[in-house]
């Protein structure tokens, strides 16, 4: 807020006001400014014919002057309050011709005013007395949506309107609207489809024209020329000629855009539709309309005459007064010359007969008839025969007060080709009375589209005073063009023009960019067009020509000319750029557009003084306004002879104008018009250098030759950075002008809101600068620029203003290309300024405050970049060594050097030298015997980012020696005092600090920083290794510790070879990732996994460049622990043999399992030297199974092969499987042979024995050999699985550690191993997240467990066994591969189930002593919790519960089997079970048949079958709660609940969960029982047996003998006794007896 002690002396003379209004007419009235005063400061203005409006604080409107369709019509000077809008909240106001209109913050549009023609969009009325809601609806959405507006812009006969979607919407009659359409007047606002697509951010409406500014991105290709063809045609729309100085472009192609309405909506007529036409009320007479028609040596036009209207049938006889359809002669469709010139006489000589009648009437009779284009609207848009209309004339010579302001080159009478000049007659001065202009600009939210990153200047210099010498030739030959006209400066030697089309087609792309740059609102873009439609007859289309334009149309000489502002006056139009010029086209009768002997039909700069910055414009009927800047920040008003404050906004209508001014109140105002002032001139200033100097120079085909390769790389460099500095100041000036005119709102400000955006930009120029000075790019640029600017540079030192006499030609270059960073001590002098305005602790003076110090701040740092590059410059410049010379870099700065042998090396040799360089980067250490600088041998080369000092203390040394080291040298340097020591220690840390933190190695980056001001220890950097070693030539990426690679990088070799990890000391330590090339296969070979001490260690994966894939334990980069090889041509699950099992330094050796699947083979058992040698099986594909010892690699002396049909071997083998020597032959019917054998087994064996048949009673006592004689015990397997387990515990043997340091390890492994995942980007679940934190939890252990530590103990190994990365994760899933490697594919043998059984046992065993490790208070297995709370816990487990049992006490039976089977047989159960079902194959087959022969009896048939008694047999059922009656042709309905519960038994895993399921189906048949007898009872095996089975015939179980087995093998035994072990029997009874019940 601002000072309120100051503030209040000021009240008196109303320097707290703002928003003063004031008001004054043209110079043939008053011109000194008439102040208004009001109630409240006026927000906005807008101006009409003989009206305004006045939109006050609070959203209040005010309307003035003559209101003809108020019932009660105001006096003209008093001001009117429209109560209509009261509560609307009105943000900005337009007035046309005789009507207004008002916006809404909703984004509401209300008009009122005259409807003669549609403007108002009320139909059914002519005058709309008061403000009426007009809806704009955009209907191609479904539903059609209501369409919020920005801002309205009115004319004469039609009105436009801004979306929030920046399209544009028209409603009104007329050309001018651009609606494919020639049905007027258009009552409902349509889009203006042309324009669709590209992102409109200001309208305007002149009295029969519009104009729309349209922000684009600039598109790569802008700068080549497409030679786009037209769309209909087919033809090139342009031609272009070089000439000696210029280039000429030709547009001759003719295609009816804008004059023919070929495709339009509505009327369309068998290829030809005639122009728009203005409609007339039912009061006024038809009209006629032509096109103006204009000739040239080559005629390129079109002749239509149109004679339809929209209302009333055309009289005949008023038909007749226009001119004749023209004859059309030879083979062209377009009239000759001589029609023409009839044509235009005809027309000359009615419009002279018609002025004879129209002049001297001030006021019309109708506001219909007044509504006419006053300006030649008989040619160009309507001819009226109303007396009191007015009219315009056209000569064929200028007349006299026309030619105060048209140049004599413009007159017929000049021109070789003629054609028609529009003029105003000085008779008819009242007439301009009855036109109109929409009195304000219409601003919307501007976007900025990346604006700052690309560059929107002309190259070409454009001043005030430019003659445009092309512009005359286009004016006088291409007049008639239908499409646009291109202008380019007489100095430009290029051209680029962009064709319509070309606009068209990437305009949809350019739009979607803006659009989704809108969230970047924070500077307006420079990137803009002016599209202009309507009537031309003034040429205020700016297209070179007078024709109409039915659709938008792009003025292409105001591209790339960053106009910020449109406006447009009755028949003229104004645009203003960006560089604080004002480009104007249109009717120049009195003098409106401000500029001689130039042409009206194209936009030419208007002609101010030098010195003079325009910033706001307006228009009038007649007039021109504008606000500048001078010399003084005060603003200056064009028009008026009477400053009248600091003036925001101008606005002009009819005669009339208006200006909105602030008083200065305790210098806020002024200093931010200063602020404004200051950015508007340098903007000028920065253009100006753009291209007068840069521009030219860059043009030189020699300037290449003269820099050279590298500093022309730097100057274009340094010019784009140039030109995005340029850019922003621009968007800036625009910026601070939007702030004048609106809130004014200090945190609104861009310059303090967004410091990072001007800061960036001002960085990014200051280091090129620095960089071409450093090269000496300024010393050869000096020749390029003379010959360019003068032997003295004159240009240059007028750009600078320099005030010495003689200065030198090498500053003023240099001076020059560093004035732009002097700009930012004026941001930091005027912030001060304007923070003085404010209370010291109020926001606004902290906001200024704080970017103040950081422009202060960059200020400082911009100098001393400045200061840098020149002593560095200087530095190079004194050194001629060429040996150093490749040192030399754009970037590199000097800090300090040794040159006064300040600093040398320790022990150094008696004739040695040395000379240390220290730069910005590096520091270089120079060596010689000579001891000149100059001359010196060799020299080395140490990256900042790379290099540790620190100082030493010696006794030796004293205090002078300070300590570097880098990653591959360490040495001493020594001071010659201590002054120096600290100067050279304090240099040092610094640059290496500014290293760190500034990264100039694109990836250097700083951990932490250090108290003490010292760099830090540890850091992120590249570096590449020389000496010669294992690391010679090797590029390493990643943390550093004191010279050593430490922490995650990565490291690179010239061959290709790569790792990517943690390092620890400079030796690869930790999980890391490694590749190495293979030239034998031309392949990687890759590693993963865990290394130390530089070697492989720990868990990893081995990809070899022959195809085999390990995967397992190292150790001393060689396989060593338990681990998985997969072999074979590709190293696949189809590979040729996997292996899995332990090894010893790189060779298989213990137990292991081998699937060769070439040989259809699976060996189980012990290896040795990656030899099978030991107890081991064999199962071949075949069915046959071997096992016995081996000996390399063959299976030698006793053993036992088992064949598929149960035929078994048992004596000596030798050779693999060749039987050798003594041996039985057991038959599968009890035959056997006893002898000596020998052969293959499949091939023919030779026997010499005794064959035996024994007698029936003898077979019985047969003990034929089994499987598992000389398998490797269950306990002897993967014991280098659970040996490494026990190391991630942290135990070197098991159980022998400690158990808080096997806690740590599981914490660590857990943390590691999540960030190694988040490494690999392999995002975990949010679950997955959450059981991790709680597995990084160390449970409590300490005492004796409790039921409900129990229950804790329990939860937490089902989450630890679900992830790999806790250690008894990674124990279960191991053994789950292993298991599931040895039991499935070959090795799924029935001869092997009682060996998986056992492994199994083995498993829980062994992990239930991990489990009793890192729990010490568990019991031992089979021990017993007291369950003090008396509950058992819920679900499966409640079986091991001990209320199951005999005990007296309630509690739980603590177990392996049932603590762990829960987590570990679910994981192995489908290898399990299809053992189980092979071994029970036969009698399941006998069982299955019963089942389904007895199943196709009716329930009462089989229960009288299985020989239920009647009294158990159900009377009725329910179904879905209905009792049905059990009838005899009944089935599947009787005890179906015990059904249904017994057919689970098959989804559950662990037998504790199978015997749960028989127990529910035992309670289901007894409640089943008591309902039926009404009664409790007990049972007996008689009563409960027949019932049961009925249970199990109808439940169909399939596999009913496999899980009855499984239940028994690995149930614990206490739950085998007492109920659970009865219910267990008798379903195994009920097996056995389906297998012998009969049918018959």
């Amino acid at each position: 807020m601002l000072m309120e002690e100051q503030g209040r002396s000021g009240e008196q003379d109303g320097s707290r006001e703002k928003g003063v209004l004031y008001r004054w007419q043209g110079y043939f009235c008053s011109v000194s400014p008439e102040k208004l005063l009001l109630s409240r400061p006026v927000l906005h203005a807008a101006l009409g014919s003989l009206h305004g409006l006045l939109l006050i604080e609070g959203g209040q409107v005010y309307s003035f002057g003559e209101q003809p369709w108020k019932p009660v019509e105001p006096p003209p000077a008093s001001l009117v309050l429209e109560s209509t809008l009261s509560g609307q909240h009105v943000i900005s106001v337009s007035a046309g011709s005789y009507h207004c209109s008002a916006v809404t913050e909703d984004g509401l549009v209300l008009m009122w005013g005259e409807n003669s023609y549609g403007q108002c969009g009320v139909s059914g009325t002519d005058r709309v007395p008061s403000p009426t809601p007009v809806t704009v609806v955009d209907d191609e959405t479904h539903p059609p949506q209501l369409v919020r507006v920005l801002n309205v812009a009115c004319g004469a006969q039609h009105t436009l309107a801004l979306s929030n979607k920046h399209e544009v919407w028209a409603w009104g009659s007329g050309c001018q609207l651009g609606l494919v359409t020639n049905v007027f007047p258009v009552w409902k606002p349509q889009k203006v489809e042309h324009l669709v697509g590209r992102y409109v951010v200001q309208i305007a409406c002149g009295a029969f024209h519009s104009l729309a500014l349209v922000q684009f991105l600039p598109s790569p290709d802008a700068s080549q020329q497409a030679q786009d063809k037209c769309g209909q045609c087919n033809q090139i729309r342009y031609t272009m000629t070089d000439k000696e100085d210029h280039v000429v472009i030709s547009d001759e192609h003719y295609c009816p855009l804008g004059v023919e309405l070929a495709e339009s909506k509505e009327g369309r007529k068998s290829g030809q539709s005639s122009p728009a036409q203005t409609p007339q009320s039912k009061n006024s007479s038809p009209n006629y309309q032509v096109s103006p028609l204009t000739s040239t040596d080559t005629f390129s036009s079109s002749f239509q005459q149109n004679t339809t209207n929209q209302e009333t049938q055309p009289d005949p006889s008023l038909s007749e007064t226009g001119p004749a359809c023209l004859q059309r002669s030879k083979s062209t469709p377009y009239p000759d010359e001589q029609a023409l010139k009839d044509y235009l006489k005809k027309i000359l000589d009615q419009t002279l007969a018609e002025q004879a009648t129209s002049a001297g009437g001030s006021h019309p009779p109708s506001r219909q008839s007044s509504l006419t284009c006053p300006f030649g609207s008989e040619q160009s848009d309507e001819l009226t025969l109303r007396p009191s209309s007015p009219a315009l004339s056209r000569t064929d010579s200028i007349t006299s007060s026309a030619r105060k302001h048209i140049s004599a080159s413009d007159t017929v009478t000049e021109q070789k080709n003629q054609h028609i000049i529009p003029t105003l007659d000085s008779t008819s001065d009242d007439s301009s009375q009855h036109s109109s202009v929409d009195g304000g600009i219409y601003l919307s939210d501007l976007v900025i589209s990346n604006g700052c990153l690309f560059e929107s200047c002309e190259e070409g210099g454009d001043t005030a005073g430019t003659d445009f010498c092309p512009a005359d030739l286009l004016q006088s030959k291409k007049s008639i063009s239908l499409t646009d006209v291109t202008l380019e400066d007489t100095d430009r030697n290029s051209f680029s023009p962009v064709s319509p089309s070309d606009t068209h087609r990437t305009s949809n792309l350019r739009a979607v960019r803006a659009s989704t740059s809108e969230s970047r609102n924070l500077l307006p873009s420079l990137f803009t067009e002016v599209w202009s439609w309507g009537k031309g007859h003034e040429g205020q289309l700016g297209h070179g020509d007078y024709l109409p334009r039915l659709q938008p149309l792009c003025i292409k000489s105001l591209s790339k000319k960053e106009v910020v502002k449109i406006t447009a006056g009755a028949n003229h139009s104004l645009a203003l750029t960006a560089q604080c010029q004002v480009y104007s086209w249109g009717s120049e009768k009195f003098g409106q557009l401000g500029r001689m002997n130039s042409p009206s039909t194209v936009p030419n700069l208007t002609t101010v003084s030098d010195g003079i910055r325009v910033w706001d414009v307006a228009a009038g009927q007649t007039h021109t306004l504008l606000l500048a800047d001078g010399d003084c920040y005060q603003p200056i008003l064009y028009y008026s002879g009477e400053q009248i404050g600091y003036v925001n906004q101008v606005f002009g209508g009819g005669l009339n104008c208006l200006a909105l001014a602030d008083q200065n109140a305790m210098g806020f105002i002024s200093t931010i018009h200063e602020l404004a002032s200051a950015e508007r001139k340098f903007y000028c200033s920065l253009s100006k250098l753009k291209n007068q100097i840069l521009s030219p120079l860059l043009a030189r085909a020699s300037l290449a030759l003269s820099l050279g390769e590298s500093s022309m790389l730097l100057f274009q460099e340094m010019a784009g950075s140039f030109s995005k500095l340029c850019h922003l100041t621009g968007q800036h000036s625009v910026s601070l002008t939007n702030f004048l005119q609106q809130g004014k709102v200090i945190e609104t400000l861009v310059l303090i809101k967004h410091t990072a955006i001007f800061m960036d930009t001002y960085k990014e120029y200051s280091g090129p600068v620095g960089n071409f000075l450093v090269m000496g790019g300024f010393q050869s640029l000096l020749k390029p620029s003379q010959e360019c600017f003068g032997k003295k540079l004159e240009l240059i030192q007028a750009l600078l203003e320099s005030k010495e006499k003689n200065p030198s030609l090498y500053d003023l270059l240099v001076n020059l290309f560093y004035m732009p960073l002097q700009h930012l001590n004026g941001y930091n002098r005027l912030l001060l300024k304007l923070a003085n305005c404010f209370e010291v602790n109020t926001d606004e003076y902290q906001r200024i405050q704080n970017g103040c110090s950081k422009y202060e701040a960059l200020a400082r740092l911009v100098s001393k970049q400045r200061k840098d590059a020149e002593a560095t410059f200087h530095f190079w410049k004194n050194f001629k060594g060429k040996n150093l010379e490749a040192l030399r870099k754009p970037s590199r700065r000097l800090v300090c050097e040794s040159s006064n042998k300040g600093l040398t090396l320790q022990n150094a040799g008696r004739f040695s030298a040395s000379w240390f360089i220290l730069f910005n980067d590096v520091l270089v250490h120079a060596q010689g015997s000579i001891p000149s600088k100059k001359l010196f041998s060799s020299h080395y080369v140490y990256p900042l980012a790379t290099l540790w000092v620190e100082p030493i203390s010696d006794e030796s040394l004293g205090l002078l020696g300070l300590k570097l080291t880098t990653p591959e040298d360490s040495f001493v340097v020594l001071a010659t005092s201590p002054l120096e020591k600290g100067k050279w220690l304090r240099a040092i840390n610094q640059a290496i600090d500014e290293v760190l933190v500034s990264g100039m190695n694109g990836r250097t980056r700083v951990s932490r920083s250090s108290q003490k001001g010292e760099p830090p220890v540890s850091r992120t950097s590249n570096y590449t290794f020389s000496k010669e070693g294992r690391l010679k030539d090797a590029k390493y990426e990643g943390r550093w510790l004191s010279g050593k690679p430490h922490g995650k990088g990565n490291l690179k070799w010239p061959d290709g070879t790569m790792y990517c990890g943690t390092f620890k000391s400079g030796l690869e330590d930790g999980f890391g990732d490694f590749m190495t090339p293979s030239t034998t296969f031309n392949k990687f070979e890759r590693y993963q996994g865990h290394w130390k001490e530089g070697k492989m260690h720990g868990f990893g994966t081995f990809w070899y460049a022959s195809g085999e894939v390990y995967e397992g334990s190292f150790r001393e980069n060689m396989r060593h622990g338990h681990g998985m090889l997969r072999s074979g041509k590709v190293a696949s699950p189809s590979s040729s043999s996997v292996f899995v099992g332990q090894w010893v330094q790189g060779k298989r050796t213990g137990y292991g399992v081998c699937d060769d699947f070439s040989r259809g083979e699976k060996y189980m058992g012990i290896w040795h030297d990656d030899q099978r040698h030991g107890d081991g099986v064999v199962i071949t594909q075949f069915g046959l199974y071997y096992e016995g010892n081996f000996c390399n690699n063959r299976m030698m002396g006793n053993g036992t092969l088992l064949c598929d049909d149960d035929t078994v071997f048992e004596g000596d083998f030798q050779d693999d499987w060749t039987l050798c020597g003594k041996g039985i032959l057991f038959m599968p019917n009890g035959d056997s042979f006893d002898g000596v054998f020998d052969g293959h087994w499949g091939s023919g064996l030779r026997v010499a024995g005794t064959f035996t048949k024994p007698f029936e009673i003898a077979r019985r006592d047969i003990k034929m050999p089994v499987a598992g004689q000389h398998a490797v015990p269950a306990e002897e397997k993967w014991k280098a699985v659970f040996e490494e387990c026990w190391s991630r515990l942290g135990c070197e043997t098991a159980g022998q550690g400690a158990l808080e340091k096997a806690w740590e390890n599981i914490a660590i492994s857990l943390t590691a191993k999540r960030r190694q995942q988040r490494d690999r980007s392999e995002e975990l679940s949010r679950s997955q997240t959450k059981m991790l934190e709680c597995l990084e939890v160390i449970p409590l252990h300490e005492g004796p467990v409790t039921a409900n530590s129990y229950n804790n103990i329990r939860r937490y190994l089902v989450k630890a066994c679900d992830t790999p990365l806790h250690p008894l994760g990674w124990l279960l899933e191991t053994l789950v591969t292993v298991y599931r490697m040895t039991y499935v594919g070959v090795g799924s043998s029935r001869r092997l189930l009682q060996q998986a059984v056992e492994e199994i046992q083995s498993y829980l065993t062994r992990i239930f002593h991990i489990v009793r490790f890192l729990f010490p208070g568990l019991p031992e297995d089979g021990g017993f919790i007291v369950d003090s709370s008396c509950s058992s816990d819920e679900g499966t487990d409640s079986l091991n519960s001990s209320t199951h049992s005999e005990a007296p006490q309630q509690g739980w039976t603590v177990s392996s089997s049932s603590l762990l089977l829960p987590v570990l047989l679910p994981r192995l159960y489908p290898p399990l079970f299809t053992l189980y079902t092979l071994e029970k194959e036969r009698e399941e087959e006998l069982y299955w048949n019963c089942v389904l022969r007895l199943n196709k009896q009716p329930d009462l048939a089989l229960l009288a079958f299985l020989g239920v008694q009647q009294k158990f047999w159900p009377v009725s059922i329910s179904v879905l709660g209905e009792i049905k009656k059990v009838l005899p042709s009944t089935k599947d309905a009787c005890f179906s609940t015990a059904v249904e519960t017994l057919q689970q038994i098959s989804t559950a895993f662990t037998p504790s969960d199978k015997l749960q399921v028989i127990q529910l189906t035992f309670e289901e048949v007894t409640q089943d029982v008591q309902a039926i007898l009404c009664q409790d009872f007990l049972w007996c095996m008689d009563d409960l047996f027949p019932i049961f089975l009925y249970v199990v015939l109808r439940a169909r179980i399939r596999n009913l003998g496999s899980e009855v087995s499984l239940i028994e093998d690995l149930t614990d035994s206490n739950l085998q006794l007492g109920q659970l072990g009865f219910m267990l029997t008798t379903l195994k009874a009920c097996y056995n007896q389906i297998q012998l019940e009969k049918t018959t």
